[in-house]
């Protein structure tokens, strides 16, 4: 006997037989639990989908209690260990790791596509100097649809295909070029030499020197950090790139959509927030005075718990461990002792420990990101540029499910009921 679920309707008396498939029941099967008339059938109220699926997909997959992450199977583990960004963006888009001839084809792809208009420059040069490099970021995504008409053929697996390209190999040149705009320094165009990482470094840092040579420990670590952000099943701004891409509008505008959500500071900016609690604590002797006022609800621990992950993130023990390689090479972080010592307090407080609250990916990523050199407001942007392949692979898997239409969720309305208008000489 298939898996059911029985519902009895104690308005009317009634049974109902629910079909139950991989956990879920279809929401639209309770619409025929009804009391009958102009009744439309029961719905389900869950505004920040906390228990619902908004669809199906085989790119990756998460145990929050257990803390695993998977991409297409494979654990984010060993990704991050063996694996590099471009290799696992394959991976993730494609859902097979690449051979040899493969990875090669796609790297030379991906890095044929890094160069952007040179009115995209123009574009950036537009917005003032003092512009947060996460808003040009968006814009220029954005506006980037209007460069590239053919991307409104979505449904053309070559067109596609080419969108997915230009998305992944542009997005650390418009990040770059955004960056070196807050600083008044002259764009760098990319270098065709060099890895995908460490060509982003050579945008960025890139001096008067003939050749950018990036340190290999750094150039390393943006590489795992990048393959530790790349997808992270259905969050707000994946959600975002689903919703808006289900309109059937170009993969530029739908990421920039996906790109604004990840802006907001519970989103791509919480890392920024570790940053500040750090420098507000002070000292390591701080500490306990501030655990204090957290447990007494006057303050927030930022860079612990997570919507998800009910035990240890399994990207943040990765992070850690990578912290320590950057701090060989730039220096330890002066936050980092206040970091260490935080995370041992409160993973020995039954306080934090009841209430499943443990270090996740935002505590130790932003120190790296401040060693090596990135500003605060860079944070969501690196961040952006590491999600894009998430993006644009949910956004494809979206356009060829069958089950896809158009995003509408149902409201409760709570509003007037039918009124007349009144003329405002009787108001």
């Amino acid at each position: 006997m298939a898996d059911t679920l029985s519902i009895t309707d104690n308005r009317t008396g009634k049974t109902y037989e629910v079909p139950i498939t991989d956990g879920t029941i279809r929401a639209t099967d309770l619409k025929k639990i009804t009391t009958g008339g102009s009744d439309p059938g029961l719905a389900t109220y869950d505004p920040a989908y906390m228990n619902t699926a908004s669809c199906k997909s085989k790119i990756t997959y998460i145990d929050g209690d257990q803390g695993i992450l998977m991409y297409r199977g494979y654990p984010i583990e060993q990704l991050a260990e063996s694996s590099t960004y471009l290799e696992t963006a394959y991976l993730i888009l494609y859902g097979e790791l690449p051979s040899q001839k493969q990875l090669t084809d796609w790297t030379h792809s991906i890095t044929m596509h890094t160069m952007v208009h040179e009115n995209i420059k123009k574009f950036m040069e537009g917005f003032t100097y003092d512009a947060h490099p996460m808003s040009v970021f968006i814009s220029t995504v954005g506006a980037m649809s209007t460069f590239y008409p053919d991307s409104k053929k979505i449904f053309d697996p070559g067109s596609r295909t080419k969108q997915i390209l230009r998305l992944i190999a542009k997005t650390p040149t418009v990040a770059a070029y955004a960056y070196r705009h807050s600083i008044g320094r002259p764009y760098v165009y990319p270098d065709n030499d060099l890895t995908f990482t460490g060509n982003f470094l050579n945008m960025l840092f890139k001096m008067t020197e003939v050749k950018y040579e990036p340190n290999p420990k750094l150039e390393r670590a943006l590489d795992v950090l990048f393959i530790l952000h790349a997808d992270h099943e259905q969050n707000c701004s994946t959600s975002a790139m689903r919703n808006i891409g289900s309109s059937n509008v170009d993969p530029f505008s739908a990421m920039a959509g996906a790109a604004a959500a990840l802006y907001g500071p519970l989103h791509g900016g919480a890392n920024e927030a570790v940053l500040r609690m750090l420098k507000e604590i002070g000292t390591v002797e701080h500490i306990p005075a501030f655990v204090k006022k957290v447990k007494a609800g006057e303050g927030r621990l930022m860079g612990f718990g997570h919507r998800v992950y009910k035990s240890y993130d399994p990207r943040a023990k990765i992070i850690k461990r990578t912290a320590y390689e950057v701090f060989e090479v730039t220096g330890k972080n002066p936050l980092l002792d206040i970091a260490l010592e935080l995370e041992r307090i409160a993973l020995e407080d039954e306080y934090f420990v009841s209430r499943k609250l443990y270090p996740n990916v935002d505590f130790y990523s932003g120190l790296i990101y401040q060693a090596m050199g990135f500003p605060v407001e860079m944070f969501a942007v690196l961040f952006a540029i590491a999600r894009t392949v998430g993006w644009v692979a949910q956004w494809e898997e979206m356009l060829l499910d069958p089950d896809t239409k158009i995003a509408r969720p149902k409201q409760i309305y709570e509003g007037y009921q039918p009124r007349d208008y009144v003329p405002i000489a009787a108001r």
